[in-house]
This record gives structure tokens, sequence and C-alpha cells, in this order.
């Protein structure tokens, strides 16, 4: 089960993508299994050496007590010091960001987030993503 940050693709290029860990409670991976997840304006930031992922909105488990979590709380994203290191000097270039892309169950059932660094698109290039789609989209029909 996947979860995907569809507007994301829509808003930036990317160059490179990073599988990163992600500290969770117990209710919010309960939420998660569920697919109760949504990235409207989420983002990664690195702070005193440690990533983190601001405003993504992990619903209230159903079932969870009082104990329930906070749906957008900052998560720590687990990742080894080069690999934060070498994404801090690729975010000090003008325009980029940090952006999560996915989220995924691996082989072991760990819960683990796609990010990826990308730059803004202009509108132009926007349109131009949505002609290439399209055309992709009656290469395929033809071909059926």
């Amino acid at each position: 089960m996947e979860i995907k940050n569809r507007s994301a693709f829509h808003e930036y290029f990317f160059d490179n993508k990073y599988v990163a860990g992600i500290v969770l409670t117990g209710t919010e991976v309960k939420s998660l299994r569920a697919g109760k997840a949504s990235f409207n304006d989420s983002y990664c930031i690195i702070h005193k050496g440690e990533m983190w992922l601001k405003s993504l909105h992990i619903a209230e488990y159903s079932h969870g007590t009082v104990n329930n979590h906070d749906p957008v709380r900052d998560r720590k994203l687990l990742l080894q010091k080069r690999e934060i290191n070498k994404i801090e000097s690729k975010l000090k270039e003008k325009g980029y960001t940090l952006i999560p892309l996915l989220i995924f169950f691996n082989d072991k059932n760990l819960i683990k987030v796609e990010i990826g660094l990308g730059k803004g698109k202009k509108l132009h290039d926007k349109r131009e993503t949505i002609k290439k789609r399209d055309v992709e989209r009656e290469m395929k029909r033809y071909r059926l």
C-alpha cells in the first residue's frame, strides 16, 4: 500500500530522491495502514543536523483513546548523517526544496517516506508536462 503526493510532480522537477525512515506512534501507524494521510503543503526541513517532516496530516485513528496522536505534528525522518549533509548543501542553492513524495511499507513492513529534492516549475513547464502526459495517453490508446 502506498500513499502518493500527486501534486508534487505537477509543481516540481526532482533531481534526487531519497528513502527515509519515519518516527511514528502506534496510532499513526494504524491510520497509515488504513490510508488516512494527506500531503497538502507538507515539506521537509533540516534543523540541528536532523531532518523533520512538517505539516503531514495523518488522521486520528478511529479506535484510538485519549492517547491518540496530534494529526499535524512534526515527525522526525531517519537518514544517515552524510545523506543529510549532502541534502543540506543542495538546499543552500537557490530554488531547491525538499518535498515528501510517497509513503510506503517496505519488505519488513516498516513505514518509509520517499523524499525528493526539487526545483519549482514555471507555468510553461507545467503546460509542457500536461502535453507530454496527454501524448503518452493517446499513444497507449492506439497500442491497445
